[in-house]
């Protein structure tokens, strides 16, 4: 089976629910690249942001080598988005796009490329937790 009747198939068993379904699979990529980020003073890591409708492209979160105060300010963030809105990921210090590409050799392989290629486990998680 194709990804398109997989995601058609998760739909239709989330019903009225698809707005749970969108934002739980929203915060757990983020979670994903917040917790595959590398970690060196923490600034990176701390300034990952969810957008509703247009790039957050804030960069001044104060360090935390953790990724709680990113992730909560991602689960604030997409409790305000409504069906329609187009949710974007994103981090926007000057060196994100260089971590992205493996400057790092905590992270070789990026954030966004490895979270990407496990969207479907994110969705599938999501939809797995409805009743």
């Amino acid at each position: 089976m194709g990804f398109a009747v997989n995601l058609n198939k998760l739909c239709e068993r989330a019903k009225d629910k698809a707005h749970i379904v969108v934002r739980k699979t929203a915060f757990e990529l983020q979670g994903m690249m917040i917790d595959t980020s590398p970690v060196r003073t923490g600034r990176f890591r701390s300034n990952w942001a969810v957008g509703l409708g247009a790039i957050n492209t804030s960069a001044d979160a104060a360090p935390d080598k953790t990724g709680d105060s990113a992730k909560g300010r991602a689960q604030a963030a997409l409790q305000g988005w409504k069906p329609g809105q187009t949710i974007y990921l994103s981090n926007s210090v000057p060196y994100a796009l260089r971590l992205e590409r493996g400057w790092s050799q905590q992270a070789p392989q990026g954030m966004v490329r490895l979270t990407v290629q496990r969207y479907g486990d994110a969705l599938a998680e999501a939809v797995k937790g409805l009743k």
